[in-house]
């Protein structure tokens, strides 16, 4: 697999140190389960913050520290969402076009998401993930078919799973991950044979520029 685009050199950063929220959590897992050199990098990243906890003074503790954070995790295993028994490592892992840290949440074949309907040539599939104030959905988008022309609220992570898609920044093939903040305005549209399949994380609602776009975002809720 050729991966030409990657993540951002902040993102590996909050990655590594645990400061990304679930959503974003997913995606980058799932594009470092298909890209070698950002792997290589997030360890990277592991390493320099493990040598700085190292050279950091040690601080007194409170004697209820240890009970409150036992309380902190357990609160947290809480809302996890918990792993479907199909999700399990196997050699039909190996061989599925899902990612390995997406296969809990969707099972281990695109053919068999749950697709449905926004408008004519794109199908979306949300996928529900507690703890997080951002939204997970994953996008079919149809051969020839272009998305409106649209900027971000926030920060949008896109990972192609199959297909690809071409804008303005470039050519998006499986496992290229489009790294947006709100200073991007791009219109992807869809270059390959076969549909383009991409998991998608955002942090705000999508801000499309059209008109008629606005109109129907409610109705289409990406």
């Amino acid at each position: 697999m050729s991966i030409h685009h990657h993540l951002d050199d902040a993102s590996l950063m909050r990655y590594a140190s645990g400061d990304l929220d679930p959503a974003f959590c997913v995606i980058v897992a799932s594009h470092l389960a298909m890209c070698e050199g950002c792997r290589k990098a997030v360890r990277l990243a592991e390493a320099v913050g493990g040598d700085c906890l190292d050279r950091t003074e040690e601080a007194s503790l409170s004697a209820d520290s240890f009970a409150r954070l036992s309380q902190m995790i357990d609160a947290e295993a809480g809302r996890q969402t918990p792993a479907p028994a199909a999700a399990k490592a196997s050699a039909a892992d190996i061989r599925s076009d899902v990612p390995l840290p997406l296969q809990s949440l969707i099972g281990n074949s695109l053919d068999d998401v749950n697709w449905q309907w926004v408008v004519p040539g794109v199908q979306r599939h949300r996928i529900e993930l507690a703890g997080t104030g951002s939204s997970l959905f994953m996008l079919k988008i149809g051969p020839g078919r272009k998305m409106p022309e649209h900027g971000h609220g926030g920060t949008e992570m896109t990972l192609v799973l199959s297909g690809s898609y071409r804008d303005a920044i470039g050519r998006f093939g499986p496992g290229d991950i489009a790294d947006l903040d709100e200073h991007v305005e791009h219109q992807p549209a869809v270059d390959s044979d076969d549909p383009c399949i991409c998991l998608v994380a955002t942090e705000e609602p999508t801000r499309f520029k059209g008109f008629v776009s606005r109109l129907m975002q409610p109705l289409v809720g990406i």
